[in-house]
Protein backbone atom coordinates (compact mmCIF):
# COMPACT_ATOMS: atom_id res chain seq x y z
CA UNK A 1 0.00 0.00 0.00
CA UNK A 2 1.38 3.41 -0.99
CA UNK A 3 -1.16 5.93 0.36
CA UNK A 4 0.74 8.76 2.03
CA UNK A 5 0.28 12.44 2.73
CA UNK A 6 1.83 15.60 4.08
CA UNK A 7 0.08 18.65 5.52
CA UNK A 8 1.98 21.53 3.94
CA UNK A 9 0.25 24.15 6.10
CA UNK A 10 -2.70 24.30 8.46
CA UNK A 11 -4.31 27.28 10.16
CA UNK A 12 -6.04 30.58 9.51
CA UNK A 13 -3.08 31.86 7.48
CA UNK A 14 -3.34 29.07 4.92
CA UNK A 15 -4.29 25.43 4.42
CA UNK A 16 -2.87 22.92 1.98
CA UNK A 17 -2.43 19.14 2.08
CA UNK A 18 -0.97 16.70 -0.46
CA UNK A 19 -2.19 13.10 -0.75
CA UNK A 20 -0.17 10.69 -2.88
CA UNK A 21 -0.18 7.12 -4.17
CA UNK A 22 1.87 5.43 -6.87
CA UNK A 23 -0.72 6.51 -9.45
CA UNK A 24 -1.88 9.97 -8.34
CA UNK A 25 -0.85 13.09 -6.44
CA UNK A 26 -3.66 15.36 -5.29
CA UNK A 27 -3.73 18.60 -3.36
CA UNK A 28 -6.48 19.71 -0.97
CA UNK A 29 -6.85 23.50 -1.19
CA UNK A 30 -4.19 26.08 -1.97
CA UNK A 31 -4.52 28.56 0.87
CA UNK A 32 -0.98 29.89 0.57
CA UNK A 33 0.57 32.00 -2.15
CA UNK A 34 1.66 30.14 -5.27
CA UNK A 35 5.28 30.92 -4.44
CA UNK A 36 5.06 29.56 -0.89
CA UNK A 37 3.18 26.48 -2.07
CA UNK A 38 5.91 25.76 -4.60
CA UNK A 39 8.55 26.15 -1.90
CA UNK A 40 6.83 23.72 0.44
CA UNK A 41 6.29 21.19 -2.36
CA UNK A 42 9.98 21.38 -3.23
CA UNK A 43 10.92 20.79 0.41
CA UNK A 44 8.76 17.65 0.32
CA UNK A 45 10.37 16.36 -2.88
CA UNK A 46 7.59 17.41 -5.24
CA UNK A 47 6.93 20.08 -7.85
CA UNK A 48 3.81 21.81 -9.08
CA UNK A 49 3.95 19.77 -12.27
CA UNK A 50 3.56 16.57 -10.22
CA UNK A 51 0.09 17.59 -8.96
CA UNK A 52 -2.68 15.77 -10.84
CA UNK A 53 -5.59 17.73 -9.36
CA UNK A 54 -6.68 20.21 -6.69
CA UNK A 55 -9.66 19.41 -4.48
CA UNK A 56 -11.36 22.48 -3.02
CA UNK A 57 -13.13 22.31 0.34
CA UNK A 58 -14.68 25.80 0.26
CA UNK A 59 -14.08 29.35 -0.90
CA UNK A 60 -12.62 31.06 2.19
CA UNK A 61 -9.32 32.80 1.49
CA UNK A 62 -7.24 30.63 3.82
CA UNK A 63 -8.13 27.71 1.53
CA UNK A 64 -7.99 29.28 -1.95
CA UNK A 65 -5.57 32.23 -1.74
CA UNK A 66 -3.13 30.75 -4.26
CA UNK A 67 -5.55 28.48 -6.11
CA UNK A 68 -5.93 30.41 -9.36
CA UNK A 69 -2.26 31.30 -9.73
CA UNK A 70 -1.08 27.78 -8.90
CA UNK A 71 -3.59 26.07 -11.20
CA UNK A 72 -2.69 28.36 -14.12
CA UNK A 73 1.06 28.14 -13.58
CA UNK A 74 1.13 24.34 -13.41
CA UNK A 75 -1.90 23.63 -15.65
CA UNK A 76 -3.67 21.63 -12.92
CA UNK A 77 -7.39 20.71 -13.00
CA UNK A 78 -9.51 21.94 -10.09
CA UNK A 79 -12.41 19.99 -8.53
CA UNK A 80 -15.24 21.63 -6.59
CA UNK A 81 -19.02 21.41 -6.33
CA UNK A 82 -21.29 23.81 -8.25
CA UNK A 83 -22.02 26.19 -5.39
CA UNK A 84 -18.35 26.43 -4.48
CA UNK A 85 -17.47 27.15 -8.12
CA UNK A 86 -20.01 29.98 -8.11
CA UNK A 87 -18.47 31.40 -4.93
CA UNK A 88 -14.95 31.04 -6.36
CA UNK A 89 -15.58 33.04 -9.53
CA UNK A 90 -14.36 36.42 -8.31
CA UNK A 91 -11.43 35.01 -6.34
CA UNK A 92 -9.47 32.67 -8.62
CA UNK A 93 -9.49 34.49 -11.95
CA UNK A 94 -9.77 32.80 -15.32
CA UNK A 95 -9.29 29.06 -15.60
CA UNK A 96 -9.65 27.04 -18.78
CA UNK A 97 -13.05 25.34 -19.00
CA UNK A 98 -11.48 21.89 -19.15
CA UNK A 99 -9.64 22.61 -15.88
CA UNK A 100 -12.87 23.51 -14.03
CA UNK A 101 -14.35 20.18 -13.00
CA UNK A 102 -17.54 19.76 -11.00
CA UNK A 103 -17.37 17.17 -8.25
CA UNK A 104 -20.71 16.98 -6.47
CA UNK A 105 -20.91 16.71 -2.71
CA UNK A 106 -21.07 13.03 -1.84
CA UNK A 107 -19.51 11.99 -5.14
CA UNK A 108 -16.57 9.58 -5.35
CA UNK A 109 -13.91 9.78 -8.07
CA UNK A 110 -11.08 7.43 -8.94
CA UNK A 111 -7.63 8.74 -9.75
CA UNK A 112 -5.84 5.56 -10.68
CA UNK A 113 -5.49 3.54 -7.48
CA UNK A 114 -6.70 6.45 -5.32
CA UNK A 115 -10.42 6.86 -4.64
CA UNK A 116 -11.61 10.23 -3.35
CA UNK A 117 -14.97 10.73 -1.65
CA UNK A 118 -16.35 14.11 -0.64
CA UNK A 119 -18.89 14.68 2.12
CA UNK A 120 -20.73 17.76 3.33
CA UNK A 121 -19.75 19.62 6.50
CA UNK A 122 -21.18 22.54 8.50
CA UNK A 123 -19.35 25.82 7.93
CA UNK A 124 -20.29 29.34 6.85
CA UNK A 125 -19.48 28.82 3.19
CA UNK A 126 -21.50 28.09 0.04
CA UNK A 127 -21.31 24.28 0.16
CA UNK A 128 -18.27 23.19 2.19
CA UNK A 129 -16.94 19.65 2.04
CA UNK A 130 -14.25 17.42 3.49
CA UNK A 131 -12.64 14.36 1.92
CA UNK A 132 -11.92 10.69 2.44
CA UNK A 133 -9.12 8.97 0.51
CA UNK A 134 -8.96 5.24 -0.11
CA UNK A 135 -6.34 2.94 -1.54
CA UNK A 136 -7.73 -0.57 -1.27
CA UNK A 137 -8.75 -1.00 2.38
CA UNK A 138 -6.59 1.91 3.55
CA UNK A 139 -8.48 5.06 4.58
CA UNK A 140 -7.31 8.62 5.24
CA UNK A 141 -9.85 11.25 6.36
CA UNK A 142 -9.18 15.00 6.22
CA UNK A 143 -11.86 17.12 7.91
CA UNK A 144 -11.47 20.72 9.08
CA UNK A 145 -13.65 23.84 9.29
CA UNK A 146 -16.37 21.91 11.08
CA UNK A 147 -18.97 23.90 12.93
CA UNK A 148 -20.02 20.75 14.72
CA UNK A 149 -19.62 17.01 14.37
CA UNK A 150 -22.81 15.88 12.63
CA UNK A 151 -23.86 12.25 12.47
CA UNK A 152 -23.08 12.30 8.74
CA UNK A 153 -19.53 13.53 9.26
CA UNK A 154 -19.02 11.16 12.17
CA UNK A 155 -20.04 8.22 9.97
CA UNK A 156 -17.85 9.43 7.11
CA UNK A 157 -14.61 9.67 9.11
CA UNK A 158 -15.15 6.71 11.42
CA UNK A 159 -12.56 3.93 11.40
CA UNK A 160 -9.96 5.82 9.36
CA UNK A 161 -6.40 4.52 9.53
CA UNK A 162 -5.23 8.12 9.87
CA UNK A 163 -7.38 11.17 10.57
CA UNK A 164 -6.61 14.86 10.09
CA UNK A 165 -9.17 16.60 12.30
CA UNK A 166 -9.83 20.20 13.22
CA UNK A 167 -9.05 21.21 16.80
CA UNK A 168 -9.34 24.94 16.30
CA UNK A 169 -9.64 26.61 19.68
CA UNK A 170 -9.68 26.33 23.43
CA UNK A 171 -13.12 27.60 24.44
CA UNK A 172 -11.92 29.61 27.44
CA UNK A 173 -9.03 31.17 25.52
CA UNK A 174 -11.46 32.20 22.79
CA UNK A 175 -13.99 33.66 25.22
CA UNK A 176 -11.28 35.65 26.98
CA UNK A 177 -9.54 36.68 23.76
CA UNK A 178 -9.51 40.02 21.98
CA UNK A 179 -11.87 39.12 19.11
CA UNK A 180 -15.18 41.03 18.94
CA UNK A 181 -18.11 39.10 20.39
CA UNK A 182 -19.77 38.59 17.00
CA UNK A 183 -16.63 36.87 15.69
CA UNK A 184 -16.45 34.71 18.81
CA UNK A 185 -20.08 33.73 18.29
CA UNK A 186 -19.32 32.78 14.68
CA UNK A 187 -16.39 30.56 15.70
CA UNK A 188 -18.36 28.92 18.51
CA UNK A 189 -21.48 28.42 16.38
CA UNK A 190 -22.67 25.44 14.37
CA UNK A 191 -21.11 26.89 11.21
CA UNK A 192 -17.83 27.93 12.80
CA UNK A 193 -14.92 25.80 13.97
CA UNK A 194 -14.47 22.69 16.13
CA UNK A 195 -13.06 23.29 19.62
CA UNK A 196 -10.48 21.08 21.32
CA UNK A 197 -13.22 19.64 23.50
CA UNK A 198 -15.45 18.87 20.51
CA UNK A 199 -12.50 17.29 18.70
CA UNK A 200 -11.92 15.04 21.71
CA UNK A 201 -15.57 14.04 21.79
CA UNK A 202 -15.47 13.27 18.08
CA UNK A 203 -12.30 11.21 18.46
CA UNK A 204 -13.98 9.21 21.21
CA UNK A 205 -16.62 8.16 18.69
CA UNK A 206 -14.67 7.69 15.44
CA UNK A 207 -11.29 6.31 16.55
CA UNK A 208 -11.15 2.53 16.44
CA UNK A 209 -8.48 -0.11 16.84
CA UNK A 210 -7.56 0.48 13.21
CA UNK A 211 -6.76 4.16 13.78
CA UNK A 212 -3.02 4.72 14.07
CA UNK A 213 -2.69 8.50 14.17
CA UNK A 214 -4.78 11.66 14.50
CA UNK A 215 -3.36 15.00 13.38
CA UNK A 216 -4.86 18.04 15.08
CA UNK A 217 -5.37 20.69 12.42
CA UNK A 218 -6.43 24.29 11.83
CA UNK A 219 -5.31 25.42 15.30
CA UNK A 220 -5.93 29.07 16.08
CA UNK A 221 -2.74 31.00 16.74
CA UNK A 222 -4.73 33.41 18.93
CA UNK A 223 -6.85 31.00 20.94
CA UNK A 224 -5.05 27.70 21.14
CA UNK A 225 -1.72 26.02 21.78
CA UNK A 226 -0.50 22.67 20.54
CA UNK A 227 0.10 21.29 24.05
CA UNK A 228 -3.33 22.42 25.22
CA UNK A 229 -5.03 20.88 22.19
CA UNK A 230 -3.28 17.54 22.63
CA UNK A 231 -3.90 17.40 26.38
CA UNK A 232 -7.55 18.35 25.99
CA UNK A 233 -8.43 15.74 23.36
CA UNK A 234 -6.59 13.07 25.32
CA UNK A 235 -8.38 14.04 28.55
CA UNK A 236 -11.77 14.00 26.84
CA UNK A 237 -11.09 10.60 25.29
CA UNK A 238 -10.06 9.17 28.67
CA UNK A 239 -13.13 10.64 30.35
CA UNK A 240 -15.19 8.80 27.74
CA UNK A 241 -13.51 5.51 28.55
CA UNK A 242 -10.87 5.54 25.80
CA UNK A 243 -7.72 5.17 27.84
CA UNK A 244 -5.10 6.89 25.77
CA UNK A 245 -1.90 4.99 25.05
CA UNK A 246 0.62 6.60 22.72
CA UNK A 247 1.80 3.15 21.66
CA UNK A 248 -1.68 2.51 20.24
CA UNK A 249 -2.71 5.97 19.01
CA UNK A 250 -0.49 8.94 18.25
CA UNK A 251 -1.95 12.45 18.51
CA UNK A 252 0.22 14.67 16.34
CA UNK A 253 0.62 18.34 15.40
CA UNK A 254 0.24 20.24 12.16
CA UNK A 255 1.89 23.61 11.53
CA UNK A 256 1.09 26.93 9.91
CA UNK A 257 4.70 27.60 8.90
CA UNK A 258 6.05 24.22 7.81
CA UNK A 259 5.00 20.85 6.50
CA UNK A 260 4.49 17.66 8.44
CA UNK A 261 6.71 14.69 7.65
CA UNK A 262 5.37 12.36 4.99
CA UNK A 263 3.06 9.84 6.61
CA UNK A 264 2.70 6.36 5.09
CA UNK A 265 -0.86 5.76 6.22
CA UNK A 266 -0.73 2.00 6.84
CA UNK A 267 2.56 2.11 8.74
CA UNK A 268 2.48 1.87 12.54
CA UNK A 269 4.65 4.97 12.83
CA UNK A 270 5.65 7.89 10.65
CA UNK A 271 8.43 7.34 8.18
CA UNK A 272 10.35 9.92 6.22
CA UNK A 273 10.25 9.28 2.48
Amino acid sequence: MSLRFTVLSSGSTGNCTVVKTDDATLMIDVGLSCKRTDELLHEQGLSGSSIDGILVTHEHSDHIKGLGAFARKHDVPVYANEKTWEALQKHVGKLADEKRIVMDTGEAKDFGDLRVESFGISHDAAEPVAYNFYEGETKLSVATDLGYMSDKVRDAISDADVLVLESNHDIQMLRMGRYPWNIKQRILGDKGHLSNEAAGEAMSEVVTGNTRRVYLAHLSREHNQKDIARMTVQDVMESNGHFYKESELQVLDTYYDRATAWDQVREKSIIRL
